[in-house]
């Protein structure tokens, strides 16, 4: 039986994010075909179980996002270089590192690039340029890279003429949830419409843009979870923003009935996103059947096979809101979950890389 390392994410139980659901799948689908060790950071769990879903689980003292991503990525790398047939590597912040890896190893390197992290805002120069080089050292080194998005696909082709697998994220974990009594008492805004979008608050997911256009329309409720209070911008946006009516700023809702039971019962999505590939909660929100309106960036437009509404500015999507009545968002919700349902499922995803483990 092979034995299979996953590196890069908080780790297990998945309780933070997009690549730690994606574990939680994988190892739940492929634990009787591969031994399987995740790689989790102490910093993120109380207490430090050994195993979860079949599979074990080894910890590492160093937070597994902002600068100590790199160390932990790194040491994640070389304590399991020796042992593991294949190293799954999610995200390239560690993969600096790889030449040194591929010269005392012969394990089979797969590196799911995510997206194009260089290119985010919030990084300065420095960082933007050493992320590129990890970009380039993870492509370079790399038996098999994985794009989650066809724009992703294509940029690996042309920047490095290199093939990519093209492998996105499932969402068949999104189910509908009719709302309890309880939270509509203790949410308003349940009572009537609203739309809804659930992201991390930063300036690339244009939620100053989104907000913007809603306090153009104060008839229409807008409800957004996120994590405000991690950074200056968030703090700096929900101050400015928390005094409108029809501005619900909520703070991260881990709990996935309560999630579902919010979102499902929207009016439609809001998607801001500019960067990256195929976004986790825009695919949910797909597979809940729900109409998308979208930031008409390229990665988006592919998620969605350009049958979302799109927008480009405050205006625009003002606009939109405007004429939110006379648009066919039940039509566009039905093809959002015919399309989800035909290429955003784990079972899917997970055939997908027990392919590639196989032919390691």
């Amino acid at each position: 039986m092979k034995k299979i390392s996953i590196i890069g994410t908080n780790g297990l139980p998945a309780n933070y994010g997009g690549w730690e659901t994606l574990v939680d799948h994988l190892t739940l689908k492929l634990n009787q075909d591969f031994k399987i060790t995740v790689y989790c950071s102490s910093h993120s769990y109380d207490k430090e179980i050994t195993t979860i879903n079949g599979v074990d689980l080894r910890y590492v003292g160093l937070k597994a996002n902002g600068w100590q991503s790199i160390p932990y990525d790194i040491v994640s790398m070389f304590r399991s270089f020796k042992d593991d047939d294949v190293l799954l590597i999610l995200g390239v912040s560690g993969c600096i590192a790889l030449p040194l890896l591929k010269l005392l190893g012969s394990n089979f390197i797969v590196v799911n690039i995510d997206g194009l992290e260089w290119k985010r805002a919030k990084w300065n120069g420095f960082i933007k340029n050493f992320l590129k080089l990890s970009e380039f050292f993870a492509v370079r080194y790399a038996d098999c890279v994985v794009s989650d998005n066809k724009v992703i696909q294509a940029y690996i082709a042309s920047e490095y003429n290199k093939t990519s697998e093209l492998i996105p994220y499932g969402a068949d974990q999104a189910k509908p949830v009719s709302l309890t009594k309880a939270l509509i008492e203790q949410f308003k805004f349940l009572k009537g419409e609203y739309a809804f979008k659930v992201c991390r608050i930063e300036p690339e997911n244009n939620l100053d843009m989104i907000l913007q256009a809603f306090v153009a329309n104060p008839l229409m409720n807008l409800v957004i979870v996120g994590n405000w209070n991690k950074s200056e911008y968030g703090i700096a946006l929900k101050r400015r923003y928390a005094k409108f009516d029809n501005l619900y700023l909520l703070d991260p809702i881990y709990e996935l009935d309560l999630l579902n039971q919010l979102r499902s019962n929207c009016s439609f999505y809001v998607h801001g996103h500019s960067a990256g590939g195929t976004n986790p909660s825009l695919v949910e929100a797909m597979y809940l059947g729900l109409p998308i309106l979208a930031f008409g960036v390229n990665f988006n437009r592919e998620t969605t096979y350009h049958q979302a509404i799109y927008f480009s500015t405050a205006a625009e999507l003002a606009q939109l809101l405007v004429d939110i009545k006379s648009l066919d968002l039940k039509a566009v919700g039905i093809q959002m979950k015919m399309i989800a349902k035909e290429h955003y499922t784990w079972q899917a995803v997970s055939d997908k890389y027990k392919a590639i483990f196989l032919s390691a």
